[in-house]
């Protein structure tokens, strides 16, 4: 079984313990070896949360038996860890324990030094003031979130629930993932490179674009050429990537591919069809273009997916 820690500073943000506490800290029977987790602090509560809001969790001074740190949210203003939690979060990382920042969290990766040529980001608000601290770090704007290795850093507020259901999909796989996002009434997959914000069109320009992304999503095994989406909109090429990409952060060909790649994951998991049959139900054409979108967008083969979550490795 894989053990949580989520792990608390003397002020707490109540947004972001509330997404790290529903996607790891309920308990799901239905899931073989789904994670153990432990709401903890190095500091003396009770803490004050968000709202008015007082917490009383366990404190402890030994991060030993965890695989994953997760940490909601963290002091901007005085991010410099006790010395304790300090030692114990630098030898957690070291014997290859993975570290989740939501949001501020990161300025505490930061402050460990664990960050240094490493990809991370946080909220857009806090952009400007991280960079200036930790310039060592590979800073990435604009983003949803980001993974480097056993760190992984999102933005701030909701963007934690896509970095926290991306773990899961690391871990368990796209239909567990996609389960446990229907069950919190959320986006089952936002990609990371998506910006932090979008503009947002015209009421009647989101309805056109919706009722395209709707049209597409049948047609995924059919060849589809941009230029027929702009069509269903009743729009100019020009016109139609314009909304799109202020609608949505993602170009049209963008969405497209991660649309196509997320029914492959589905395909690998059922473990029913040979890659040729899947490029042909997703429109990829191919089994060799579906192979290098996949390396490309996932970091892995679809063999290696479909070896690590098959519904008969579950």
């Amino acid at each position: 079984m894989h053990k949580v820690a989520i792990l608390l500073g003397p002020a707490v943000a109540t947004f972001e313990l509330g997404c790290a506490s529903e996607l790891f800290a309920l308990s799901r029977p239905e899931y073989p070896n789904w994670y153990q987790t432990d709401i903890i602090s190095f500091h003396q509560g009770p803490f004050m949360a968000t709202g008015g809001l007082q917490l009383l969790v366990p404190q402890v001074q030994d991060l030993t038996g965890y695989d994953t740190i997760l940490i909601p949210n963290w002091s901007v203003s005085q991010p410099e860890p006790p010395a304790v939690l300090r030692s114990q979060l630098i030898a957690a990382y070291k014997r290859g324990v993975r570290l989740i920042s939501f949001c501020s969290g990161a300025f505490l990766l930061a402050e460990l030094g664990v960050l240094k040529d490493k990809a991370a980001t946080t909220h857009w608000r806090y952009a400007d003031e991280f960079q200036r601290r930790y310039p060592d770090s590979r800073y990435q704007q604009n983003v949803l979130y980001c993974f480097d290795g056993q760190i992984g850093c999102s933005a701030g507020s909701a963007a934690a629930l896509d970095l926290g259901l991306a773990v899961i999909r690391r871990d368990f796989g796209f239909e567990i993932a996609n389960q446990v996002a229907k069950r919190a009434v959320i986006s089952a997959h936002r990609q990371g490179g998506q910006a932090q914000f979008v503009a947002q069109p015209l009421q009647k320009k989101t309805n056109l674009l919706s009722t395209t992304m709707d049209w597409a999503l049948l047609h995924l095994d059919q060849p589809i050429a941009i230029e027929q989406m702009a069509d269903q909109a009743g729009m100019s090429r020009r016109s139609f990537d314009r909304h799109f990409k202020a609608s949505t952060g993602l170009s049209p060909l963008q969405w497209l591919v991660q649309q196509r790649l997320q029914l492959v994951q589905h395909y690998l998991e059922q473990g029913q069809h040979s890659i040729e049959q899947i490029s042909d139900l997703t429109g990829f054409g191919s089994a060799l273009n579906l192979r290098q979108q996949f390396q490309k967008q996932l970091g892995l083969s679809p063999r290696q997916y479909q070896r690590q979550f098959s519904c008969n490795q579950l």
